[in-house]
């Protein structure tokens, strides 16, 4: 964005959020760590957060699988005490090779130690055949989450009660319903409204992706162990181009463009099984974070006062097992 927008006034102040996913890193080019993420959310009524794995702050030494565990050192470390009343990473998402079955057990354990505010664990597993779509960091191979060795790593998560953030893209999102139906223990956090994608192929076909993506969701929430982070809709995989805008979206654009894909959810799934998160600072590309919770206060206007408690507060509290 090479213009920036006035910034909006805050709507509705005083709804308390969690902010369910964003991250943290120490990148000359943008670094994001706790000031600027309390700065950034200007009046909204932030109390607390969740910091998701990025890859960022792995130990340089050491065994290879326990690398990983210098992320949660580093968050923990940085999120010590309160920034202006914000509990930011009042629950962590950690990193582990799943890959290494039972073998993971150690690892998961030593992010235990580091943290008493590990709560779960991300693998990605974003993948698509067009070499126009960007894979996964982790270079997953496709099907990866039907691999008996990685739900083996899995099952050591159900053995520990931490949850599974599962990033995917949508073609994949009946891979994330097979496993929720294989391991119904297992509290799976779907990140991003399962990745809809609107590039490379994908592009101008937004109708036709609509609709395959709304029908592997509705076969995704009738297993009850799996919810839904509204969010990451603002990323350029998604395909609506605001990152390449000389002046960025307000709320109301944003608010008529993510509608149908967040109501969506919500309507499927239930406010209880659904949370707001702002994937920042990667979705800073294409608004404010002022601007992005504005418009999701403004996709929810019509919701009852207990239903929006869900949605901003109340679903990512109680899912990632929060102190409030």
């Amino acid at each position: 964005m090479s213009e920036a927008r006035p910034e909006e006034p805050i709507i509705d102040p005083l709804l308390p959020i969690c902010d369910g996913h964003h991250h943290l890193w120490t990148y000359a080019q943008n670094p994001w760590l706790p000031e600027r993420f309390a700065e950034a959310t200007g009046g909204h009524r932030v109390l607390s957060s969740v910091h998701v794995e990025c890859r960022h702050g792995w130990r340089d030494s050491g065994p290879d699988e326990l690398r990983p565990v210098g992320e949660t050192e580093f968050v923990a470390a940085c999120t010590a005490e309160p920034v202006n009343g914000i509990r930011i990473a009042a629950g962590i998402v950690a990193f582990a090779d799943l890959r290494l079955g039972e073998a993971v057990e150690p690892v998961l354990d030593a992010h235990l130690a580091a943290s008493e505010r590990v709560r779960g664990l991300r693998y990605m597993t974003a993948w698509d055949a067009s070499e126009q779509v960007r894979n996964a960091q982790t270079e997953p191979p496709p099907g990866l989450l039907a691999d008996p060795q990685f739900r083996a790593g899995l099952r050591c998560l159900i053995t520990r009660g931490l949850s599974f953030d599962a990033w995917v893209y949508h073609p994949q999102i009946p891979e994330v319903t097979a496993l929720a139906q294989a391991l119904p223990e297992l509290v799976i956090v779907l990140n991003h409204v399962g990745g809809p994608l609107g590039i490379g192929p994908y592009a101008g076909r937004r109708d036709e992706v609509f609709a395959a993506w709304q029908a592997a969701m509705r076969e995704l929430a009738t297993c009850p162990n799996v919810c839904v982070k509204l969010g990451g809709l603002t990323m350029p995989l998604a395909g609506f181009g605001w990152h390449k805008r000389a002046t960025p979206p307000d709320s109301e654009e944003l608010a008529d463009a993510l509608g149908p894909w967040y109501r969506f959810c919500i309507e499927t799934f239930g406010p209880q099984r659904c949370l707001f998160e702002s994937n920042f600072p990667i979705d800073s590309t294409a608004c404010s974070y002022v601007t992005l919770w504005n418009a999701f206060k403004r996709i929810t206007a019509g919701l009852s006062a207990e239903d929006r408690a869900a949605l901003f507060h109340d679903t990512a509290v109680r899912v990632y097992r929060l102190d409030a």
